[in-house]
């Protein structure tokens, strides 16, 4: 199948790709077989994003799946019949992963993109796909079953919108889900603009991504709601491969120690 998705949506290829690629390669550090089957059924020349992430990139790409996974699995095994929103959900798997087989789970994101989504994923059990921008607040009525608890999943899409823009989301999400939790990624400056270069490598030389923020504490002052949960580098107990080599695992070592990639746990 041709995938027909420009500008900030063909973005989304590129997570998906590095998921696939590296399940094939290290299925006992991460196995995602369902963007394995995906790629298979997607008519795409995945070259140039492949050479642009390089390894490192698709580590990263991985690494913040794995991340979101774990917190999410934390927060369902103790709310089993929470509902999950996934917002720029894009062509992400992580329902397949996770799923206990009583979440309700949303996907959503802009028309073009879940009408892609469709074509290549027909909705789960349990799963409902919107079709809306994340700042339109209606999204928010369209969550059923939010009195066993709700957790929001926001990867690889803050990275794109203004400070400003952020901070708006994020009080939406407070007027409208009190008690919620979210986890989402964000990048220091220095990782927003190494984050940008390797756009420039995958093809996306008009791409850039905006926000960066390297401690979330000042996300407290936004909005009185906020509470930091946790806020850790993006590679915290990823495992270093000895096959990776020892370059790689000296890069992982000063990506951590510098917090360039970090991923942000809240409650709003």
């Amino acid at each position: 199948m041709k995938v027909n998705l420009h500008g900030v949506e063909a973005t989304l290829l590129a997570p998906l790709w590095g998921r696939a690629k590296f399940s094939r390669e290290y299925p006992s550090v991460f196995n995602d077989a369902k963007a394995i089957e995906l790629v298979e059924q997607i008519d795409y020349d995945f070259s140039a994003i492949d050479e642009g992430l390089r390894f490192e990139g698709t580590l990263m790409l991985v690494a913040r799946a794995m991340q979101f996974d774990g917190k999410v699995r934390t927060y369902i095994a103790e709310s089993p019949t929470a509902s999950v929103i996934n917002l720029g959900a894009g062509l992400d798997t992580t329902f397949y992963r996770i799923d206990n087989g009583s979440i309700e789970w949303y996907e959503l994101d802009l028309p073009n993109v879940i009408s892609v989504r469709r074509q290549l994923l027909s909705e789960p059990d349990r799963t409902t796909y919107l079709a809306k921008s994340l700042f339109d607040a209606s999204w928010c009525n369209d969550i059923e079953h939010t009195e066993n608890g709700v957790f929001v999943i926001c990867g690889g899409v803050l990275d794109w919108f203004e400070d400003s823009q952020v901070k708006r989301f994020l009080s939406v999400l407070a007027d409208n889900f009190s008690d919620a939790e979210v986890v989402l990624n964000a990048q220091s400056r220095l990782g927003r603009f190494v984050a940008n270069l390797g756009l420039r490598r995958t093809g996306a030389k008009k791409m850039a991504t905006r926000w960066a923020l390297k401690d979330a504490r000042k996300m407290t002052k936004w909005d009185a709601c906020i509470e930091v949960l946790d806020q850790f580098s993006a590679l915290k107990n990823i495992t270093r491969d000895p096959a990776w080599g020892t370059q790689i695992e000296r890069w992982m070592n000063l990506i951590e120690k510098s917090r360039m990639w970090n991923i942000f746990h809240l409650r709003v």
